[in-house]
């Protein structure tokens, strides 16, 4: 086997893991299947973690998990395929990075290592075992890869920063009952 056979087959194998879990992880939020809750309960939660509307959110996410994923998985648009992933990735972190970094503490180890993963895959490319070998690369220019991580890179900041803002005012009005409930009732001693 030469050096360029085990590239593309190491290549093809990161594709098909990494592409896999992702298009399962979206697939559970669009359709609920493999025991998620669909768009409806991944709207509700995506809500409550400060993505709003929770549905949009809900709906972005398991687009760019499920799309990004099945593309990579396939080696098409990787460019694309691996910015979309990643940013979806970015957006998970955010949620888990509170928790710290491990992931049996909740943190984001997890949402990390796959969003590594899809932003290495676009800069690598898919190798020659992949669709955008067999069409010669017209959705994997070189010039493709700095726009599709630029682009993706800008939305993430503008969506996670938007939720952070929403987190913190949530976090303050919170006080801000628990400080009226304490007013109240210590002030009718």
């Amino acid at each position: 086997m030469t050096t360029y056979d085990r590239r593309d087959l190491g290549l093809l194998l990161l594709r098909l893991g990494t592409g896999g879990v992702l298009a399962a992880h979206g697939a559970q939020k669009l359709f609920g299947w493999f025991g998620g809750h669909g768009l409806e309960g991944t709207g509700q939660f995506m809500e409550s973690v400060g993505y709003a509307p929770g549905k949009a959110s809900a709906t972005a996410a398991g687009l760019a998990e499920a799309g990004g994923g099945t593309l990579l998985a396939l080696g098409l648009a990787t460019p694309a395929a691996g910015a979309a992933a990643a940013g979806a990735m970015a957006g998970a972190s955010a949620v888990h990075a509170p928790n710290g970094f491990f992931n049996a503490e909740g943190g984001f180890e997890y949402a990390a290592t796959l969003g590594l993963a899809a932003t290495g895959l676009a800069v690598a490319g898919p190798g020659r075992l992949s669709l955008d070998h067999v069409v010669g690369h017209v959705f994997d220019r070189g010039w493709m890869v700095p726009t599709a991580l630029a682009a993706t890179a800008a939305m993430t900041a503008v969506v996670v920063g938007a939720r952070n803002r929403r987190v913190r005012n949530g976090k303050k009005e919170e006080a801000a009952e628990m400080f009226e409930e304490q007013e109240a009732l210590f002030g009718e001693e």
